[in-house]
């Protein structure tokens, strides 16, 4: 197929992000001996400060790593627990949208030093560098940037977030965005280590200006976890995602039913109805179980069964689209990047402070915005996501790799979008992997979601959902579809709410790059 952008071969290493200043920044780190680890923390900074409505150094963070000379996978877990107050008596009304009662222990800068520890080369005043230049003395604004402050004031109108970040709300496209306390904030960090953040000045200022709803506890408690990812086995290829508390889960057992049919000789119809009929026992699956594991039991191996899977695979038809799965609720805006090295070592990781502009709310004197990730919680006392003090909600945010038979690295990938999430990401490994497309091609390729609402991937999830497809489909499909029982609606020839970014590794170890146009960012490489 014909793509609007080219791949972008490399092999010294790259990086794919929404972001093109943040992308040159991990080019930059790589450049100067970094690690991948190194590039992907500078990239992960750089985001915060040119795009904070979708993810900040408040906010959580999920990677899946692989080392390449051990060909070993780990899963990191930077999501934030609740805090001492966060219990069903205190929220009687309702877990607020806005404000710091709605947001749980920050885990993006945790999981920094976390990696950093493992992975890193450089030290984090070289890795942060960039990041604080651009809160310091500046960069512009672009298109995205104005237009989410333009969103979120219709939202909240009364928000004082961009009085206390220092940014004008008339800032126009090229116009320079500095955030001198968010600066500082970095600068302490770099110098300071985890530390200054869990304990220090920014500690204090979020004790203080939450008055007291965050303890020392609670963010002295704070860990990021470091687990074996979640896996299955698709055709001969293997594949990893996050195990719970996030639904990468759902991602798994797609797989393990699109494998039980022969994905690349169906018609586009019968594709599209075997993915969205999959996302659909997915999420009915999820939502039974999916919780903090530290706090209930998520049996993720009875639901990857093959016992449970020949079930659920049976349940599928070919000519009606399935009508009941119970409901979930989840946020949408998130960031997604990867990042390799020379070395064959990469990276696949999303961030997020859930919500757009997470919480509305800065941690005072510091710059920094806090989620509202406790959103994700239920007060329904018989859900496995019940809320409690130290507890992780259950989280949309997963990402992707996958290795060949010897273990040796073959695809890195994922996307934000809430639940469009995992529904993404299979039809980006379905592309590759059944449909034999090139990066570039896989990520370009008109792309479905099924969500309960049209546009609205926070929304609850539903079996009798709304099946939305991009224009470019040829409208037979659309009526075929239509006939099976689902309802069907046409998107923009570009309007999927994801923004992939996709590495494959070739047989003679070149990189190969692609950047959805859906989004501002690119792919570059060495």
């Amino acid at each position: 197929m014909q793509t609007g952008r080219s791949v972008v071969y490399a092999r010294n290493g790259g990086a794919a992000a929404s972001q093109p200043l943040a992308v040159s920044a991990a080019i930059s780190i790589l450049n100067q001996g970094g690690s991948f680890i190194d590039a992907a923390i500078a990239l992960s900074s750089v985001i915060c400060v040119v795009e904070p409505g979708a993810s900040h150094l408040g906010g959580d963070a999920f990677l899946v790593t692989h080392h390449a000379a051990s060909k070993t996978n780990l899963a990191f877990n930077g999501s934030g627990e609740g805090s001492h107050a966060a219990t069903p008596e205190n929220y009687k009304d309702g877990i607020p949208m806005y404000g710091y009662k709605s947001g749980t222990v920050p885990g993006l800068v945790s999981t920094w030093f976390e990696a950093h520890e493992r992975y890193g080369k450089l030290p984090m005043a070289t890795i942060l560098a960039q990041a604080i230049d651009y809160a310091d003395n500046g960069f512009p604004a672009n298109t995205g940037f104005v237009r989410r402050i333009a969103g979120h004031l219709k939202l909240n109108p009364d928000t004082r977030i961009f009085k206390d970040m220092g940014i004008d709300v008339h800032v126009k496209v090229g116009d320079l965005v500095v955030q001198k306390e968010l600066a500082r904030s970095l600068r302490e960090i770099a110098q300071g280590g985890r530390a200054a953040f869990y304990e220090g000045r920014i500690a204090q200022q979020l004790i203080k200006g939450s008055e007291g709803w965050f303890n020392q506890e609670d963010l002295k408690a704070h860990t990021t976890r470091v687990l074996d990812p979640l896996s299955v086995k698709y055709r001969d290829i293997t594949v990893y995602g996050q195990p719970p508390p996030t639904q990468g889960m759902i991602l798994m057992e797609e797989l393990l039913l699109n494998e039980r049919f022969d994905i690349a000789s169906l018609s586009e119809a019968d594709r599209i109805h075997v993915g969205a009929e999959s996302k659909k026992i997915g999420f009915a699956d999820r939502n039974a179980i999916l919780g903090d594991p530290e706090f209930i039991a998520v049996n993720t191996e009875k639901i990857l069964s093959q016992s449970h899977i020949d079930q659920r695979a049976g349940q599928i038809s070919m000519t009606t689209a399935g009508k009941d799965v119970a409901p979930v609720s989840e946020g949408s805006d998130t960031t997604y990047f990867l990042v390799a090295d020379s070395e064959g070592n990469a990276v696949s990781w999303i961030q997020s402070v859930f919500h757009g502009f997470g919480s509305s709310w800065i941690i005072p004197e510091t710059g920094i915005l806090l989620n509202n990730r406790l959103t994700g919680f239920s007060l329904d006392p018989q859900s496995p996501n019940i809320i409690a003090p130290g507890k992780r909600p259950a989280h949309t945010l997963n990402a992707f790799t996958a290795v060949h038979p010897d273990g040796s690295l073959y695809l890195v990938g994922g996307t934000p979008g809430a639940n469009i999430q995992v529904q993404s990401n299979l039809q980006l490994l379905i592309n590759v992997i059944d449909l034999k497309m090139n990066v570039q091609e896989a990520t370009e390729a008109p792309r479905w979601q099924h969500l309960n609402k049209p546009g609205q991937s926070s929304e609850e999830e539903k079996g009798a959902g709304v099946l939305e497809i991009e224009n470019r489909v040829p409208e037979e499909v659309f009526e075929q579809l239509r006939a099976k029982g689902h309802e069907v609606k046409a998107l923009s020839a570009w309007g999927h709410g994801s923004s992939v970014q996709l590495m494959e590794v070739l047989a003679n170890g070149t990189f190969a790059f692609g950047s959805d146009p859906r989004c501002e960012g690119h792919a570059s490489g060495i």
